[in-house]
């Protein structure tokens, strides 16, 4: 259950009928998923969204397509958003992720927790060569 209600007829609105259509044209799809649908709720906080969501994810940066969105997988995964596990997972897998690279992400994420634990709790001093704005 949402914390808002998605509007019933949300391209009613030029200003989200136009963010829609940007997705749908990005995308090479006629699918607009509940996360926009929900968000267009407030056009500006849609639009804000989109324009980061598609300035990083949508269009060709330093990082392959795919690593971005395995990315967003084990970001979604240590932020508990189970929408965006779903999402990216099938974003990831049309990109071409294999099980075997989804079962090693999974492996990664799952070790990163461990040792991100185990540093926190044993409050381990950051060595010098880590940290860039130490002089040598």
């Amino acid at each position: 259950m949402t914390t808002v209600r998605q509007p019933l007829d949300p391209e009613a609105d030029p200003r989200v009928k136009a963010v829609f259509d940007d997705i749908r044209a990005t995308r090479k799809t006629d699918f607009v998923n509940n996360l926009w649908r929900t968000l267009a709720f407030d056009p500006t906080l849609l639009e804000n969204t989109w324009a980061e969501v598609k300035g990083l994810m949508a269009v060709p940066t330093q990082l392959d397509p795919l690593v971005k969105e395995m990315l967003y997988v084990a970001v979604s995964i240590a932020n508990g958003c189970g929408y965006c596990v779903h999402s990216h997972t099938a974003a990831a897998r049309a990109k071409g992720m294999t099980d075997a690279q989804h079962a090693e992400l999974l492996a990664i994420v799952s070790l990163a927790g461990k040792t991100n634990h185990l540093a926190t709790g044993l409050q381990v001093p950051i060595d010098l060569v880590f940290d860039a704005g130490a002089s040598n």
